[in-house]
């Protein structure tokens, strides 16, 4: 007899250009960023079997436009409440282009103080990044937990106490070192990337997660992937050889590890 799935993660977009994951249980389905149009979001989520009306809160890891594009769209259309720092709240406010959303929607959470949303408990992480006050989130249905940490320019002790024991986690890989040097960026956008408060590259990703392997970790997704700076076969295989070469008991081939599309639902992780 199959055991009874308790949570889902999906993403129904991840990239450079746009953001939106879902995760959810029986009782309660979030969004973690909803940097893509409305009319994506809602096809994700049909697609999911879900509609925005099925949404019971919006996670918000910071202000930049590829994660609250769809903000202002969906949270009028559904009322939808939306989680986020006080810093985080405030940057959207100033941001133009979103439309009103109106104030009584808006959650304050704070870093490292867990929250439910009915039958989940949501924690969130500080996180280095460029923004106002950009955390990464943690979901769990009582033992089962997942994680969604993107845009983080580095990591450190704390990174790794925040991930370990997940059953699933979505972990940025954004760039490939060498891609990006080479690449039309301009100097000052390189380097803004390459910094302690821009994004993980494919190497540390890899370095990353060989710190928090686990025998129960069922899948990592690798996602926020730069469309310029890397590749979907290229992220994979440089992961892949940074566990294989760390110093850790696993193989890259112990885990399934999957890369998230940039503009397409990834498979469906349930987590029994």
């Amino acid at each position: 007899m199959e055991e009874r799935t308790k949570m889902r993660l999906c993403s129904i977009a991840s990239g450079s250009s746009g953001n939106c994951i879902y995760v959810g249980s029986e009782a309660a389905h979030l969004l973690v960023d909803v940097g893509i149009s409305g009319k994506r979001i809602e096809k994700g989520l049909r697609e999911l079997g879900l509609t925005g009306k099925d949404i019971d809160g919006i996670l918000i890891t910071h202000e930049h436009a590829d994660h609250i594009q769809g903000l202002g769209v969906i949270a009028r259309k559904f009322e939808i409440p939306v989680y986020a720092t006080e810093g985080t709240i405030r940057a959207i406010k100033d941001c133009e282009g979103l439309g009103k959303v109106d104030g009584e929607l808006f959650q304050t959470i704070q870093e490292d103080r867990k929250f439910t949303i009915k039958d989940l408990t949501v924690n969130s992480m500080r996180i280095s990044h460029d923004a106002a006050q950009p955390v990464g989130y943690r979901i769990a249905y009582g033992s089962k937990k997942v994680a969604v940490c993107t845009d983080l320019g580095v990591y450190n002790e704390y990174t790794v106490e925040c991930l370990k024991g997940m059953d699933a986690l979505l972990l940025e890989a954004n760039h490939d070192v060498n891609m990006l040097q080479v690449g039309p960026y301009p100097y000052y956008l390189k380097q803004r990337i390459l910094g302690d408060r821009g994004h993980l590259s494919n190497e540390n990703a890899g370095r990353l997660l060989s710190r928090i392997l686990h025998d129960e970790l069922q899948t990592v997704l690798l996602g926020h992937l730069s469309k310029e700076n890397n590749l979907p076969e290229l992220a994979f295989e440089s992961v892949r050889m940074e566990i294989n070469m760390g110093d850790n008991p696993y193989a890259a081939g112990d885990f399934d590890i999957r890369v998230a599309g940039r503009s397409e639902l990834s498979p469906v992780i349930h987590i029994s």
